[in-house]
């Protein structure tokens, strides 16, 4: 368990810091096709694709670290209304879930990857598995971070905060 605590924290702290820099390469190559295309009327043929190769990348990192750290939007109206065990079989059952998806997501990420290899992209020609293994990445991120939150037996802190109002 702290093996993969240890693990998921430095993940976590990755794709922090490379979400950060993927979005300033790409709003720094979205800004200047802008100017350029604008001010002297010169067309990169390259911002555009490697703009979408980051976006996909910082969605799907984030994706997964929003599993971690519990920020994506979640309905609780009927597990806040369950006994303080049945809530953590719940939420148990829902840290299950997401490791399953994870984990789906993993494997066909790892097949989409394998069946694209040896392919580029158009305008940069780039190998283009390296846009594919993205959602690998986060299959893996999302069944490690689910993982950890089910054997820690993880309740998000809205769900605590709204036991302590009643």
């Amino acid at each position: 368990m702290k093996a993969l605590v240890r693990i998921n924290i430095i993940s976590a702290a990755a794709v922090k810091v490379l979400a950060v820099a993927m979005v300033l390469v790409m709003l720094g190559a979205l800004s200047a096709q802008v100017f350029l295309r604008y001010a002297f009327n010169i067309t990169l043929s390259w911002s555009e694709e490697l703009s979408l190769g980051l976006f996909t990348w910082t969605v799907l990192l984030m994706a997964a670290l929003g599993v971690r750290e519990g920020f994506h939007v979640r309905m609780s109206l009927l597990i806040q209304q369950l006994p303080s065990g049945a809530r953590l079989r719940a939420e148990q059952a829902i840290h299950f879930a997401t490791a399953a998806i994870g984990g789906f997501l993993a494997w066909s990420g790892w097949r989409y990857f394998a069946d694209t290899r040896g392919t580029t992209s158009a305008a940069i020609g780039y190998p283009i598995e390296l846009l594919h293994a993205a959602a690998f990445v986060c299959g893996v991120l999302i069944t490690l971070f689910a993982l950890e939150a089910l054997l820690e037996g993880r309740i998000p802190a809205d769900e605590m905060q709204a036991d302590e109002r009643v």
